[in-house]
């Protein structure tokens, strides 16, 4: 890789970015009473293949099947699966039951049981990570098992035939967060006037061989012999949970135009930096062109390893699994710069072929965090209308017309509410956020115990009115167990919202600064497919909006030192003596 080309993503990176591969989950499937109905269970084999889902083209790939259980109806699989997880994507998984005829590993030649589909949101979501599904069978495996089914049933194939109970638990070194601290000796001058101002690179390697920036260090002035910062990072930043991974480190001169000058490079690995402070972990500089220009070369310096530690830290999934849920409510904008909603030029338009942008950012984001709310009852907010019957301005309406209850009945219930509204309100202004931010927070407030969460969608097309308001709730929510996330549609020019999403300049309000940076906003104009790929558009809008989150919900949980609940005992199923074999 050319140090100049690579550059760009040197002085881009961003940490909290940075793409970290998800933890790990290890996924185990048990059954019980497999076609209980059939005169067959003597001539039980069983496998269940696990297909994962392709975001773009929405195709099946078998991802891996279990052994094969023989002689039971209640096949209680040994071998796991172990898929990465990520907060932000809707994973949608599918499990196939089959019964085993012959050694052949083409699925077709064997009688197909049963399947189940679901999303990796849903087992991680469900009280103790434990979902129990239903199989249903979607075609019947051979002639004469469709004749004893006739028999038992009279009825017609396609009914519930046993239950699928799919557990997950998190790999335990995803939790692992390591403490590093480095100096270097005798670097490179590389200014004219003055030393260097050195600072550091690291790169994970990937499977592929190619490097992904993981860390970047900050960056000490005018020195040769720079001592940096203690960082703590997550082990899986660093190696993926392989300890033998190449990391690289870059060492470079920082400029203030952004064309920083490299030094050199070492490379290592994470278990030879486990073993801390040793002279193991001294590290030659090396800068590759110099070494081949200059015979006398030795190096462009030294990096030692001051400390190392490793500390296992709670998760995200470790709250979940311990029973904290996830609140989400919407908030949409009505206000008259949407366009009239009976025309096809308004953001709001109905049209009967497909989603408005609305609905699209509604249905994208609420898809994702509905598994984590075991109730499925979300709050639906608009603001910026004229309500009847006596036409008052508000800026906090249930969207389903009831002032008592606003909740709505999963995502569908929410889209339901919206369509309604629409047609019973007038759209007015001004864009006002306050009222709905607290709204939210009133309800975060009264549990800050940990149990509870809540998540903010406000999706708008406007310049904002309230700004100061806004900001004031804003910072008053960072305290509270709730993150805010901000979807702009339409065209217009969204500077407050990007002012409001915290990342480069933290809020404050009257002098006061935000305790946590808690909004999250995109246009989105940017994630629109150029091929109209909805389903494609609504991933990626999902996958930005939704990232932060899960460290959003650590930082709160740490800020106020609560500890997740330890999860109940993992369900064992009753024990079944298995052959198994593979196929």
């Amino acid at each position: 890789m050319d140090k100049l080309e690579d550059m760009s993503s040197v002085y881009d990176f961003d940490p909290i970015t940075g793409n970290i591969p998800a933890t790990k989950v290890e996924i185990t499937v048990s059954c019980s009473s497999i076609y209980t109905f059939l005169l067959l269970s003597a001539l039980f084999w069983t496998v269940c293949v696990l297909y994962t889902q392709g975001v773009e083209t929405k195709q099946w790939r078998e991802f891996g099947r279990t052994e094969v259980i023989d002689n039971t109806l209640n096949p209680d699989f040994v071998r796991k699966y172990i898929l990465d997880y990520f907060f932000e994507e809707k994973q949608n998984l599918r499990f196939d039951l089959y019964d085993v005829d012959s050694k052949s590993p083409d699925l077709s030649k064997h009688d197909f049981l049963g399947q189940t589909f679901c999303t990796l949101g849903e087992i991680v979501g469900s009280p103790a990570s434990r979902l129990e599904k239903p199989l249903g069978n979607r075609l019947f495996p051979s002639s004469e098992t469709f004749v004893f089914y006739f028999l038992l049933h009279r009825g017609i194939p396609g009914k519930k035939c046993g239950t699928i109970v799919l557990s997950a638990e998190e790999l335990s070194n995803c939790r692992d967060s390591a403490t590093l601290q480095f100096c270097a000796n005798k670097l490179d001058k590389k200014d004219f006037f003055g030393k260097s101002d050195p600072f550091m690179v690291f790169y994970r390697s990937n499977e592929d061989g190619t490097f992904t920036i993981c860390h970047k260090t900050e960056v000490v002035k005018n020195t040769l012999n720079p001592v940096w910062q203690p960082f703590t990072i997550p082990v899986r930043a660093l190696c993926n949970g392989d300890f033998d991974r190449t990391i690289k480190v870059e060492v470079y001169d920082w400029d203030r135009d952004g064309s920083h000058d490299f030094i050199g490079d070492y490379t290592t690995s994470y278990r030879e930096l486990a073993r801390g402070q040793s002279q193991f972990n001294v590290y030659e500089v090396i800068n590759t062109k110099k070494k081949m220009k200059k015979k006398k070369y030795v190096n462009s310096g030294t990096v030692t390893l001051l400390s190392f530690s490793v500390e296992s830290e709670f998760t995200f999934l470790d709250y979940i699994k311990g029973g904290t849920q996830i609140n989400f409510t919407v908030a949409i904008d009505f206000t008259a710069s949407n366009g009239n909603p009976s025309q096809s030029t308004s953001l709001h338009y109905m049209n009967p072929y497909q989603l408005n942008a609305y609905a699209m950012a509604l249905k994208a984001v609420g898809e994702i965090i509905q598994d984590y709310d075991s109730d499925k009852m979300f709050p639906a907010l608009g603001f910026g209308a004229k309500l009847p019957p006596d036409g008052r301005v508000s800026h906090e309406f249930p969207l389903n017309g009831n002032m008592e209850n606003p909740y709505c009945n999963g995502i569908e219930g929410i889209l339901e509410a919206y369509h309604q509204s629409l047609r019973t309100v007038q759209l007015y202004g001004p864009t006002n956020f306050a009222p709905v931010v607290n709204h939210v927070a009133r309800y975060a407030a009264a549990v800050q115990d940990g149990s509870q969460y809540f998540v903010l969608l406000i999706i708008t097309d406007g310049v904002i009115s309230d700004m100061a308001q806004t900001k004031e709730a804003i910072v008053n929510a960072a305290k509270l167990p709730m993150s805010i996330i901000i979807v702009g549609v339409g065209q217009a020019e969204f500077d407050a919202m990007v002012e409001l999403d915290g990342d480069d300049i933290r809020i404050s309000s009257r002098g006061k600064l935000a305790e946590r940076d808690i909004v999250q906003f995109v246009p989105f104009r940017d994630y629109m497919d150029r091929t109209g790929n909805h389903v494609l558009s609504m991933a990626r809008l999902a996958k930005d909006v939704l990232a932060e989150i899960p460290d959003q919900f650590i930082s709160y949980m740490k800020s106020r030192g609560i500890k997740p609940n330890p999860a109940p005992p993992p369900y064992t199923p009753p024990g079944h003596t298995h052959h198994h074999t593979q196929i």
